[in-house]
């Protein structure tokens, strides 16, 4: 797969959950989404000279509709963002894995069909948990009963689709998570990702929460029982069944580019020796400004050049979220022979730590070093 991958944000919520720092707005705080999607509409039309060189006129390689809650709005805005894409020579093919990210209840057989309709062949469930008292304490809108019935939907149609896991969260048991890992493999996920409530001290989701031990079982758990069921673990956070990876993720994962569009959105080219970085605001009347505005230039506060150990570090980085790893022989293709004894002697100390490993020059985090993984990183930080 070497064509562009494009994420699209969709802000909207029924509300804002008690863990959430993405750029979301409640649906009704915010402009009509008519007008939000004719700003992405003009945003394709004013950035698409920077991709349009090498990659117009090929099939993309991924869409994925984020947010927020996507299948909140009225699907015949999401097919008009696909239809405006291709307008500008941006196209989809049988190949195109088209990922959108639904919330329970917020997609009934109607909205399912227009999506399918349109080639979108991939929903990312919003679920978290199957527990109504959990669900509650972090406000999320739906309830257990709404989460089972758009995954049966789902699975009528024999769909691909990726489960979200929220695990750690104050007052869950070791039992309450194996049940949800367990229920979410019964009912047909391909793909699920795990995520530990992750909040700041002195947030009202940092008390009660289970005690660093029976978190680190809980994880154990989850990795058990899904390697258990067929799964593999291919990233830090993500499990799938052979062939299920997302596509859409290993763009950020392996080095390649990807086009963000709408509110908050960033993107990665290989326009320059080390690549570029450009985002979005993350606050709705300035990206509206940004955007009424039609230019075309990038905002210096919004933009930058990558250095080349800005570029190695995320490159470090990325690889050893993998399972897959940091490969000698990528880091000598992209940066040169030298660097290789540099990450040489790096990885060492962490080798005789065992939380890094190495086979035929590939590094892996240890299962234990996943569970530090912050802790290795830091090592990997590069400067001029």
């Amino acid at each position: 797969m070497q064509g562009l991958g494009v994420y699209i944000h969709i802000p909207y919520c029924l509300q804002r959950c008690t863990y959430c720092d993405f750029a979301t707005y409640v649906q009704t705080e915010i402009l009509p989404p008519a007008e939000y999607i004719a700003l992405v509409k003009k945003e394709i039309l004013f950035k698409k000279h920077l991709f349009e060189k090498t990659f117009a006129g090929k099939n993309l390689s991924t869409i994925y509709f984020g947010g927020g809650t996507p299948s909140l709005i009225p699907a015949e805005y999401i097919i008009d963002l696909i239809k405006e894409l291709a307008k500008h020579g941006f196209t989809t093919g049988p190949e195109t894995e088209i990922t959108i990210e639904i919330n329970p209840a917020t997609v009934d057989e109607k909205k399912l069909n227009t999506y399918l309709s349109s080639g979108i062949n991939r929903f990312s469930v919003g679920a978290q948990t199957f527990h109504d008292r959990l669900l509650k304490s972090v406000h999320r809108e739906h309830n257990a009963q709404q989460t089972f019935e758009t995954l049966s939907l789902l699975q009528k149609y024999n769909l691909n689709y990726s489960f979200d896991l929220l695990f750690a969260l104050p007052t869950q048991t070791v039992d309450e998570l194996r049940s949800d890992v367990e229920k979410a493999v019964e009912l047909g996920s391909s793909h699920i990702s795990p995520y530990c409530l992750t909040v700041p001290e002195g947030h009202p989701l940092s008390k009660n929460r289970p005690l660093e031990d029976e978190q680190v079982e809980m994880f154990n758990i989850i990795d058990s029982e899904l390697l258990k069921a067929g799964f593999h673990q291919y990233e830090i956070s993500n499990y799938a069944r052979p062939g299920k990876e997302s596509q859409h993720n290993l763009l950020y994962w392996t080095d390649r580019p990807y086009w963000g569009l709408g509110l908050s959105a960033h993107s990665y080219s290989q326009n320059s020796t080390w690549g570029e970085r450009f985002w979005n605001a993350s606050n709705i009347q300035v990206y509206t400004s940004d955007i009424q505005s039609g230019s075309t230039e990038h905002k210096n506060n919004h933009f930058e050049i990558l250095t080349q150990p800005q570029s190695l570090t995320d490159f470090c980085h990325t690889s050893l979220r993998l399972n897959s790893g940091l490969s000698e022989s990528a880091l000598q293709a992209k940066f040169g022979p030298g660097i290789v004894q540099q990450i040489q002697e790096i990885s060492k100390p962490l080798i005789d730590r065992k939380i890094l490993s190495k086979t035929d020059s590939v590094y892996t985090l240890t299962a234990e070093g996943r569970l530090i993984s912050n802790q290795v990183f830091e090592k990997f930080l590069f400067t001029e």
